[in-house]
């Protein structure tokens, strides 16, 4: 069942599995409140099941564009539409959340970000990516990284 993000009061539903659920959690809330204050919608999240089609566009891209697929399984993912702009989130349980923003426009920007919840090691599928750091209130510590999207997806 399809569920919105607190980032007031975080909490670790339906990020249990993870062996970081709070970490996860933290950076979870980081991307609701940004989705929130920046496009002034609430960051609504399903587990995979009931959202099959988001995880399989941001799979799809992963591997098509780079060759990557993540190992962990994915715990919840989060697609929409705000303001010209097709987003889709998936959070793994080893702490990993990936993000796609893909401009509908011809000639927009279309990148996949990569972060790393505090205490996730980077994963052996994002090895060749640099990962900056950045605090954050929710998250404590958050290593990021991206690539720019070439394809149509």
């Amino acid at each position: 069942m399809s569920s919105i993000v607190d980032f007031v009061t975080v909490s670790t539903a339906g990020l249990e599995s993870s062996p970081i659920a709070e970490a996860l959690a933290g950076l979870r809330a980081n991307e609701a409140r940004y989705i929130t204050n920046k496009y002034g919608s609430p960051f609504t999240v399903s587990t995979p099941d009931e959202d099959p089609d988001t995880l399989r566009w941001v799979t799809d891209i992963l591997r098509e564009e780079r060759g990557i697929v993540i190992a962990s399984p994915a715990l919840e993912v989060s697609g929409f539409e705000a303001d010209g702009i097709r987003f889709g989130y998936v959070f793994y349980a080893s702490g990993l959340a990936i993000n796609v923003m893909y401009t509908l426009a011809d000639e927009g920007k279309r990148a996949v970000g990569f972060k790393l919840a505090l205490g996730m090691e980077i994963p052996e599928e994002l090895s060749a990516f640099k990962f900056a750091r950045q605090r954050s209130k929710l998250a404590g510590e958050i290593r990021g990284s991206y690539f720019v999207i070439k394809g149509e997806h």
